[in-house]
C-alpha cells in the first residue's frame, strides 16, 4: 500500500476548531499538509492549532464565518499568504436550527442554508480559481451528511442544504475535471455536539466519554464512531491514491466504509401516446408504485439486553 505523503500542499479546513473539522484538520497536518484552521471563534480556533503543532503540524488559524465570497477570499488568502499555495478545501463549517416545516422560520431557514450551502458554494469558487491558477490540479471534498441524502425530521433546511451540497459534488466533479481538481461528498457518521442528542446514541456517548468503547452494533452495524474514525477519508482523498475518484459521495463512520448511490430512475411504465390521470390511476399500483422508496435515517438498530 502507497503510503499518504502531503507534504508540500496546503489544505483550508472550513469550520475545524473543534468536532469533525478539527479531526479532518488534525488529519491531513498528521501526513504532512499544512492547514488552515477556521473557526468563528478566536479561542477555540488557536487552541485547534496549538493543538496541531504540539503533534508535530503546521496550521495558521483564519477566524471568520463562512457564506460570503469576502470570507472564501480570506480563507483562500490566508494560505496562499502562508504557503504560497491551496491544494485542499474541505467544507465542513455548519450550524444546526432544526424545526418542523409550520414551525422554522425564514431566518432559521436562510442562516443554514447561508452557512452550509452558499459557504460551500462560495469557498469551493474561491478555491477552484486558485487551483486552476496554479495549474497542478486539487481536491475539493464537500461535507454531506446522510440528512442529505435520505431527509431527516425537523431538518428541511439541513437537508437541503446537504442535499445541494451533494449535487454540486456531482456538478463541480465535472466542471473541474480538466483541471485535474476531483471533487466528491464525504458522509461522516461520528459522536459529536449534533449527534449526542440523539436518544438512542445518547447512554452510549456518555460511556465513550467515560472511557468505555463504543460497542460493535454502532462501530460496525450503525457505521457510527468518533470524528477521530472518519478523519482519514480526508487525506486519502487529497492524495494520489485517490486522483481517480471524483463526483463521489463516500461514508464512513465508526468501522464502515460505504458508497452512496447517486439518485436514478429505478423503474418505468409506458403509455402510448402519453399518460392520462386516469391511466396512472390504474397502471400505478402495478407498475412504479411497486417501488416506492423509504425516506428519512433508519432509527438505530439497538440490541436488545
Amino acid at each position: 500500500m502507497p503510503t499518504i505523503d502531503l507534504t508540500g500542499k496546503a489544505a483550508v479546513i472550513t469550520g475545524s476548531g473543534r468536532g469533525l473539522g478539527l479531526a479532518y484538520a488534525r488529519a491531513l497536518a498528521a501526513h504532512g499538509a499544512c492547514v488552515v484552521v477556521n473557526d468563528v471563534d478566536e479561542d477555540v480556533a488557536q487552541a485547534a492549532v496549538k493543538s496541531i503543532a504540539e503533534a508535530g503540524g503546521t496550521a495558521v488559524a483564519e477566524v471568520v464565518s463562512v457564506g460570503t465570497a469576502e470570507a472564501a477570499d480570506r480563507l483562500v488568502a490566508r494560505a496562499v499568504s502562508e504557503f504560497g499555495r491551496l491544494d485542499v478545501l474541505v467544507t465542513n463549517a455548519g450550524i444546526l436550527r432544526d424545526k418542523v416545516l409550520w414551525k422554522m422560520t425564514d431566518e432559521d431557514f436562510d442562516t443554514v442554508l447561508t452557512t452550509h450551502l452558499k459557504g460551500t458554494f462560495t469557498c469551493a469558487r474561491a478555491a477552484a480559481v486558485r487551483m486552476r491558477e496554479q495549474g497542478e490540479g486539487g481536491t475539493l471534498v464537500l461535507v454531506g451528511s446522510p440528512a442529505g441524502q435520505r431527509g431527516n425530521f425537523g431538518q428541511t433546511n439541513y437537508a437541503a442544504a446537504k442535499a445541494g451540497i451533494a449535487a454540486m459534488a456531482r456538478t463541480w466533479s465535472m466542471e473541474l475535471a480538466r483541471a485535474d481538481i476531483t471533487v466528491n461528498a464525504i458522509v461522516p457518521v461520528a459522536a459529536t455536539a449534533m449527534t449526542e442528542t440523539i436518544p438512542a446514541f445518547a447512554p452510549y456517548i456518555e460511556a465513550m466519554k467515560n472511557g468505555e468503547p463504543l460497542p460493535d452494533f454502532l462501530r460496525k452495524g450503525e457505521g457510527f464512531g468518533t470524528p477521530a474514525d472518519c478523519a482519514a477519508l480526508v487525506p486519502f482523498l487529497a492524495s494520489e491514491a485517490a486522483r481517480g475518484i471524483s463526483g463521489q459521495a463516500i461514508g464512513i463512520g465508526g468501522d464502515r466504509l460505504t458508497l452512496w448511490s447517486h439518485p436514478q430512475e429505478i423503474t418505468s411504465a409506458y403509455a402510448d401516446g402519453g399518460w392520462t390521470a386516469d391511466a396512472l390511476a390504474d397502471a400505478w399500483p402495478t407498475s412504479v408504485g411497486t417501488e416506492l422508496q423509504t425516506v428519512g435515517i433508519p432509527a438505530p438498530r439497538i440490541p436488545e439486553a
